[in-house]
């Protein structure tokens, strides 16, 4: 994205924070076909199956992003943080629900790709892998962070380290981590107790 229209996007961010809303009418059609990139990916990445399209997502991504009541926009890569954290949301819900009346069963392995290779995946390891999030977030909230926005949300290191106010060599160290701790989690193996550790040896 050009500079200026990232310029263009933070000025609009700030003004729709400060409770100008004819300024979220303009902020779209400038973020619409990144917002457009990230449910595809979203849906492809999704549940094999599932009902879910990426017009539905983006829809309701759009939604829950005018119903945010906290206007404290930072940047660009912020708002596509938030983004991000809202279509996990409607995923993990939308495969809860097709699977509310399922107890149970076999956890299959979920491959999670240092370049973020696309995968197909049950509904089952979308909850495994958000409720694995979640124990993750609880013990070091920016590497769950890390993985949200790079897996889920397809942003770049640069755009990750944007959004978080880190470095990009924080945000491969932290990918390194949370991916290797989750996996482990996953398959049932007992994760590290303190991810934010900086001399694990990752493999």
């Amino acid at each position: 994205m050009a500079d200026s229209a990232s310029h263009q996007i933070t000025l609009l961010l700030a003004e729709w924070g400060n409770g100008d809303e004819r300024a979220l009418e303009k902020l779209m059609p400038l973020v619409y076909d990144e917002l457009r990139r990230m449910a595809r990916g979203f849906v492809r990445r999704g549940p094999s199956g599932h009902s879910l399209l990426t017009t539905e997502l983006l829809h309701e991504t759009y939604l829950k992003i005018a119903r945010n009541n906290e206007h404290n926009w930072q940047n660009r890569a912020h708002f596509f943080g938030v983004a991000a954290k809202a279509m996990r949301h409607i995923l993990v819900d939308h495969a809860r629900s097709k699977h509310a009346d399922k107890r149970g069963g076999r956890r299959e392995r979920v491959t999670l790709d240092a370049d973020l290779a696309e995968i197909s995946v049950q509904s089952e390891q979308v909850l495994a892998l958000d409720e694995a999030l979640t124990s993750l977030a609880a013990i070091d909230n920016r590497k769950s962070d890390v993985v949200e926005l790079k897996y889920f949300g397809g942003l770049t290191n640069e755009e990750t380290a944007e959004a978080l106010d880190i470095s990009v060599e924080t945000v491969k160290r932290d990918w390194r981590f949370a991916r290797t701790w989750l996996l482990r989690a996953l398959d049932g193996t007992p994760p590290p107790r303190e991810p934010f550790l900086g001399n694990f040896a990752f493999v």
